[in-house]
């Protein structure tokens, strides 16, 4: 629709909707992200902590319940979040991140501080780049984006193979495509949840819901394009 027409009758335009849901959707990224950060930290940095997740025999019950339950949210966030209320999806949604930051803290026990700062800063420049380029191509990025995700299905299917034959090779074959699949992933995800935005009222119920949502997306793909990344170039300790 004509920019004449919104201008004339006071109404958001389409970009101006997009935009403001796409805040709301990095808000609440952002927001995730700090709060795994700070939940990764606080129990990396603390030995009695850490000490009712892992031992000296490999993981606790505890430490096997914290490393599979972030899955099992959002297994329960994807296939039950239109019948969730708002207050339920936001809940479940911090959950999730403080899960996720309490599990990420084993990398701490693997991985050089400084190589996890870099990698953090190298993930966080490659999504920001495929974000920019998701936002502002003027490319249907649909049939690519079923490309990337028949690449993350064969992802999975690899890491359950290498499960049980526990292949070095295999392994970074796998973080090199999941690399390439998450980074295009974003630019996927980002253009989609434009196009979300600029379909309907961002200050809706149910739009606040599917921020949610695109939140989390965002989430997946830089979590995931941070540990490829972190299995490739990361230092780990002697």
């Amino acid at each position: 629709m004509d920019e004449k027409f919104f201008q004339l009758y006071n109404v958001p335009s389409q970009g101006t909707l997009a935009k403001s849901f796409l805040a709301n959707v990095f808000m609440w990224m952002s927001g995730a992200l700090a709060t795994s950060a700070m939940f990764a930290w606080f129990f990396a940095s603390s030995p009695s902590l850490m000490s009712h997740l892992v031992n000296e025999t490999g993981f606790t019950i505890l430490g096997y319940v914290v490393s599979f339950a972030p899955l099992g949210l959002v297994l329960i966030l994807s296939f039950g979040w239109q019948r969730f209320s708002l207050p339920a999806i936001m809940g479940i949604f911090i959950t999730y991140s403080i899960l996720t930051g309490i599990s990420l803290s084993f990398i701490f026990l693997i991985y050089t501080l400084g190589s996890i700062a870099t990698v953090f800063l190298i993930a966080s420049a490659m999504f920001a780049l495929m974000a920019i380029l998701g936002y502002t191509t003027k490319t249907d990025l649909t049939a690519f984006g079923s490309l990337m995700m028949m690449g993350l299905f064969g992802i999975m299917i690899a890491v359950v193979v290498n499960w049980f034959l526990k292949s070095d090779t295999l392994s970074y074959i796998v973080s090199c495509i999941s690399v390439l699949v998450f980074t295009g992933l974003t630019a996927y995800d980002v253009q989609k949840l434009k196009y979300i935005g600029m379909s309907a009222d961002s200050d809706g119920m149910t739009m606040r819901k599917v921020a949610i949502m695109g939140a989390l997306e965002l989430y997946l793909d830089f979590l995931n394009l941070f540990l490829s990344l972190l299995r490739l170039f990361g230092s780990r300790r002697d």
